[in-house]
């Protein structure tokens, strides 16, 4: 008789969340065969403790060589959360932007849908309390007694229980003593959104004559009886009988006034029954108005040449001044997209500065638009991972990170605003730009891509000068609004004949007075929060800097605080100057706390708003601030770059812009760029509709050629112009850049370490394609010392193999045992 053929042993590679390089191979358990298949999360343990989340990649029974695999502890879906194009996409991410698979998985899941561990104690199983030859002590017995009572207990339950700070050193005595074991719970984070509701119990609808006798009974009741008529009242069940299954909230009797103990007293005699219902956490946004977008005979000329292009290209590049209606081009794009049974991804830089546009697109779309921004919790963004995947949505408004979302049908993507420096992931890793993604995600769906903007990025304007893209173009305000003039105020000569006001120039002063008195509003524009950019000892010329970064601290009046804006690091405003004992302290520079208060002393009757990360933290708190400036309830908005971004009020009549010295001097070769799309961005804010608008750029130098090309507007001469530099100093688009930054505590390892780097790779790249290494600016954060090496790279060269030798060189520089400690972050495409 032949022996029984052993079943065959099956094994999943998984990716793993985490910053290592390869997937790891766990055992797939014989109860789990069925289960396990790609794209389903799984509970594995990585590690000697950690208990992680991973993603199946593929299924096989080779068995890994190096080590055992360990078995897969459970399995988290039923279906894949993932789809085959998410997993490509992630997996390009990964080669592309050199960085580990497991850090764009755990960039691309929401939290919510990452397990949580905690570790946790309970008795050992062999726990024997009347062992003679064990000594406890009171706090041991306490705990003990506890668990006796409960089947586990936390670290921090332990601690509480003991009244103490930690019980680690009594949770540590009773394991050693084999009383008690730790084990790690894990739980998973998402939980759906869960409404009590109630329902009259079944019998009284089966029967009348039941009900008449149940208010008979209950006439002696008058808490239950109200109860009872209102429920009535709310749900007719004799007309229609299958509306009593779905009940109403439990909330509805007691916003209504009446007993929650009089409720509860009926679910016990079993008159009304309690039960819990899921629901959306977004509420019912409702069936979309039936409006339609009527289009202007120039934007439905622009519609008709994006159709065009779209015969042969798969992008498209919508260059549009500001205020030339390019939303209502997108929504007429998203309304036909979706008609045809496509899915459709509209990117903005930061949702929560565009809250006009989801307010308007959410009229047109209802409830089959899903929002997916940070300012969402972790179980809101899982809603719309889920309700993307089941069909409930089919168009999604989001930041960069939506482009992680399981589509299964995209047919067309919006980028809008597509130059924005928001779309750029800085830290962690992967360090993508969601443009460049989107465009690949688009390819991989067979879908079409739109590219909007007012000031178009140097990169995306010369693809579609090169016919890459098409280029559709509007060069006149919807309903011939008319544009803002733009005046400039020579800040340098006004000081000179002291007609300013601190850092405001007698021409600004004089614009705000005009706009009060029409009942108008102003935005001012100042690319720095607090209150000033440093404090100095007159003296000795002290500035206070931040101990773990090289930076100095920047001074918050309402805080009365020091604070630095890269780590964090708090210092109290002081006295007197640490150096010298001076107390000629004071500030320099100017931030939008300054310029709030200065506007407040020069015009007291006027309701002044700041706006920038400060006063927005809070979840609806930006929200609330465009609802009251829009109201009209504040007359000047004073903000950071926010106040640039995707806003449209019809009373704003100046915008002034402080300091564009400071944009233009910053030492980056983008200065100019940025310079000219966020001026001309804001400046577009005003003069909407039937205001006329006013732009105020102050500066000590206007004479230079670049802000006469930002008051007039003319976007093709800068391009020009800038795109000379840029071919005479070898910059992108005529090269590709990669920036390689090396940090370590040690600050003579940080400086061998990218030595030895940039040795390695002009050796093998040619010195010229390799600048540096060069300590840059700011050389300290968080503790760390860092040194900059910039590659680049000329368009004929293949970037795939330039990073296997990036690649290789930090192998290299692994061999070396003092340096392993030194950390090597790579940043493609840098902005």
């Amino acid at each position: 008789m032949d022996a029984p053929e052993e079943a065959a042993t099956y094994f999943a590679n998984v990716a793993l969340p985490l910053p290592i390089p390869q997937l790891f191979t766990y055992r797939v358990p014989t109860e789990f065969l069925e289960l396990v298949k790609p794209g389903i999360r799984v509970i594995v343990s990585f590690g000697r403790q950690k208990v992680v989340t991973g993603l199946v990649d593929s299924i096989h029974q080779e068995a890994p060589k190096v080590y055992t695999a360990k078995p897969i502890l459970d399995v988290l879906d039923a279906e894949p959360v993932v789809t085959p194009q998410q997993v490509n996409m992630m997996k390009w991410m990964s080669n592309y932007y050199l960085c580990t698979y497991g850090e764009v998985v755990n960039a691309a899941f929401p939290s919510g849908l990452k397990l949580s561990s905690e570790s946790k104690i309970q008795l050992h199983p062999h726990y024997d309390w009347n062992d003679t030859d064990l000594t406890l002590d009171d706090k041991e017995v306490i705990l003990l007694s506890a668990l006796e009572k409960k089947d586990s207990l936390s670290y921090r339950d332990a601690a509480d229980i003991l009244e103490l700070k930690s019980a680690y050193r009594y949770i540590k005595s009773l394991v050693q003593k084999e009383l008690v074991i730790i084990y790690e719970e894990v739980k998973e984070r998402y939980k759906p959104k869960k409404v009590k509701k109630i329902r009259l119990h079944g019998d009284y609808l089966a029967n009348e004559d039941l009900l008449d006798e149940l208010f008979q009974e209950l006439e002696k009741k008058p808490k239950q009886s109200d109860i009872l008529l209102l429920y009535l009242r709310e749900v007719p069940v004799f007309q229609n009988p299958e509306l009593n299954s779905s009940g109403i909230p439990k909330s509805t009797f007691t916003e209504a006034g009446l007993s929650a103990s009089s409720i509860k007293t009926m679910v016990k005699n079993e008159i009304l029954i309690e039960f819990e219902e899921i629901v959306s956490r977004f509420g019912d946004e409702g069936p979309a108005e039936t409006t339609e977008i009527e289009l202007s005979d120039i934007q439905q000329n622009a519609q008709q040449e994006i159709f065009d292009y779209f015969t042969n290209k798969s992008t498209v590049l919508l260059h549009g001044i500001t205020g030339s209606g390019k939303t209502e081009i997108y929504i007429s794009l998203i309304q036909q997209a979706l008609e045809s049974g496509q899915q459709v991804l509209y990117l903005l830089p930061e949702i929560a500065l565009t809250a006009q546009i989801v307010n308007r697109l959410r009229k047109v779309f209802g409830d089959r638009m899903g929002v997916y921004h940070s300012k969402f919790s972790d179980n809101e963004r899982v809603e719309v991972w889920y309700g993307l995947m089941e069909g409930r949505f089919d168009f999604i408004v989001g930041v960069r990170s939506s482009i992680f979302l399981p589509f299964g049908s995209l047919g067309l993507v919006i980028v809008d605003e597509e130059h924005e420096t928001s779309y750029k992931q800085y830290d962690p890793a992967p360090r993508y730009h969601a443009r460049d993604v989107a465009l690949y995600l688009a390819h991989l769906h067979g879908a079409k891509t739109v590219l909007g903007s007012a000031t178009p990025s140097l990169e995306s304007y010369t693809n579609a000068k090169q016919e890459k893209y098409g280029l559709v173009e509007l060069f006149q305000r919807y309903n011939d609004a008319s544009l803002p003039v733009i005046n400039l105020a020579n800040l340098t000569e006004e000081k000179k004949r002291k007609t300013s006001v601190g850092e405001f120039t007698s021409v600004l002063i004089e614009a705000i007075g005009q706009i009060l008195e029409k009942k108008e509003q102003a935005i001012i524009f100042q690319n720095r929060r607090g209150f000033s950019n440093y404090l100095t000892c007159e003296d000795c010329g002290h500035i206070p800097e931040c101990p773990r970064c090289s930076v100095s601290l920047t001074y918050h009046q309402y805080k009365n605080q020091l604070n630095c804006h890269y780590c964090g690091h708090k210092d109290a405003v002081p006295l007197v100057c640490p150096a010298c004992g001076s107390t000629k302290v004071h500030t320099v520079g100017i931030g939008t706390e300054r310029i709030e208060e200065d506007i407040k002393l020069l015009f007291p009757k006027a309701r002044v708003q700041r706006m920038d990360l400060e006063t927005t933290r809070a979840k609806y708190a930006y929200q609330n601030i465009i609802h009251d400036f829009e109201k009209g309830e504040i007359d000047i908005l004073v903000g950071t770059q926010m106040v640039s971004k995707g806003l449209d009020f019809d009373k704003v009549s100046l915008v002034g812009v402080f300091d564009i010295d400071r944009m233009l001097y910053f030492p980056d070769f983008r200065a100019y760029e940025r310079a000219f799309q966020m001026v001309t961005q804001v400046s577009g804010r005003a003069g909407r509709r039937d205001t006329e608008g006013r732009v105020i750029i102050q500066s000590r130098n206007p004479e230079q050629g670049i802000i006469e090309l930002i008051r007039t507007g003319d976007y093709h001469t800068f391009y020009q112009r800038e795109m000379m530099e840029r071919k005479k100093y070898h910059y992108p688009p005529f090269t590709r850049m990669i920036h390689l930054t090396l940090r370590s505590k040690d600050k003579k390892l940080t400086n061998e370490a990218a030595q030895r780097l940039a040795n390695i790779l002009k050796e093998d790249m040619g010195a010229s394609r390799v600048l540096g290494p060069q300590e840059p600016l700011i050389n300290k954060i968080r503790d760390k010392f860092l040194m900059d090496i910039f590659l680049k790279i000329e368009k004929k060269y293949k970037m795939e193999a330039v990073k296997d030798l990036i690649r290789n060189a930090q192998l290299e520089l692994l061999k070396v045992k003092e340096l392993k400690s030194v950390e090597v972050v790579v940043d493609v495409d840098p902005h």
